[in-house]
């Protein structure tokens, strides 16, 4: 390290995101991160950095807490760094994914670290040949299947094949670069959050599925959006073009990833209401495009409704060893247990409803007329 890299990213305030936290020893290896970051300039917040409400008896209030303090840590942060290690399936924690959204959203520089670069037709279990076809576990050919990860990650996010501190050493080296490009002639950065699509009378609902990787996707929105027709609600889908985003015709794999990306997040800053699919996905985690949309919008005020198809506690859903053994799940993680159906950072943004799409709508409806 040297003297001039260090003054370099002193004006950088970096946040830890990842499932850490629910490791064996997980907080021992954030200590170290946090410490190995400060050694390098960098200024450090950790998840749950400050005293939180853990005495609730309330167990909801204990992660409102945790969830508060990461919307007050936000406020702050210039860059985050993501561990994008598979996490109780194929994706990432849809945790760290939810806080890629929101930190993406918020303008700062995003990072991310794996062990696994691979595409994801190679690492999900469940992709298969079918009549000389490569599908994946629902019977359609691999959405992002030869990307390693899903195109909100891809579009949003610098990753590394390698550890945290090879991160912070490509955070130092971007900053080196910044510092030479802000020298040249005509430098200019645009950092407009201007939407394409103006408010109507209707609230613009954007529907946040996993719809959009099915074979049928533009069928299945196309009567989701009937629904939400019928509730007075004007919606969009992932499969919809937004306003001022050209669809790209390219083999290139990154920049097909990038042009669905800049779709998705246009349609996050168009729209007045996200609604989302926060079934699980893959494994116990919702899906990453979802949760980054979600993260996005919470961070641009955007309100948020979210549906399962089951809302009973996650501490019920996922196998575990028990409260003497920590509820431990399979992978040696803990297993959330604050009365949420999924994920805190789901549980404390929004209300999540329980039942087919139509009476999810009709709640939806009611509760945004109520207001």
């Amino acid at each position: 390290m040297y003297r001039y890299q260090h003054s370099l990213v002193s004006d950088e305030a970096l946040y830890i995101a990842g499932p850490e936290c629910f490791y064996t020893y997980g907080y021992d290896a954030l200590g170290a991160m946090k410490a190995r970051a400060e050694a390098l300039g960098f200024s450090v917040t950790l998840p749950n950095s400050d005293p939180l409400d853990m005495e609730n008896p309330d167990l909801q209030k204990r992660a409102d807490s945790i969830f508060a303090n990461l919307e007050k840590v936000m406020l702050d942060t210039t860059a985050i760094v993501a561990d994008l290690e598979a996490y109780r399936g194929a994706e990432p924690d849809s945790g760290t994914v939810y806080e890629l959204g929101m930190a993406y959203a918020k303008g700062a520089k995003c990072y991310g670290y794996t062990r696994d670069k691979r595409s994801f037709a190679t690492k999900n279990p469940n992709t298969r040949l079918q009549d000389g076809n490569v599908t994946d576990e629902f019977g359609n050919h691999p959405f992002y299947g030869q990307l390693p990860f899903a195109p909100t990650i891809i579009g949003s996010t610098k990753i590394v094949e390698g550890r945290f501190e090879d991160c912070l050493q490509m955070m130092i080296l971007d900053k080196e670069e910044e510092s030479k490009f802000q020298a040249r002639r005509g430098y200019y950065v645009n950092r407009s959050k201007a939407r394409t699509e103006k408010p109507g009378e209707k609230p613009l609902v954007y529907l946040a599925g996993v719809g959009r990787y099915q074979e049928n996707a533009q069928e299945i929105f196309g009567k989701m959006k009937e629904i939400c027709a019928a509730y007075g609600l004007q919606a969009f889908s992932p499969v919809d073009w937004a306003a001022g985003v050209e669809q790209l015709k390219t083999e290139n794999p990154y920049m097909w990833a990038q042009n669905l990306f800049d779709n998705f997040q246009q349609h996050v800053r168009n729209c007045d209401v996200i609604v989302a699919d926060l079934n699980n996905y893959r494994g116990y985690e919702v899906n990453n495009d979802v949760g980054f949309e979600c993260g996005m919008g919470f961070q641009l005020g955007k309100k948020l409704y979210g549906y399962m198809d089951d809302t009973s506690p996650m501490i019920r859903k996922i196998p575990h060893l028990g409260a003497d053994k920590e509820y431990r799940d399979h992978t040696g993680s803990n297993v959330e247990n604050f009365n949420y159906p999924c994920n805190l950072m789901f549980g404390c943004s929004m209300k999540i409803f329980e039942g087919k799409f139509e009476k999810i709508i009709a709640n939806v409806a009611e509760d945004l007329l109520s207001k």
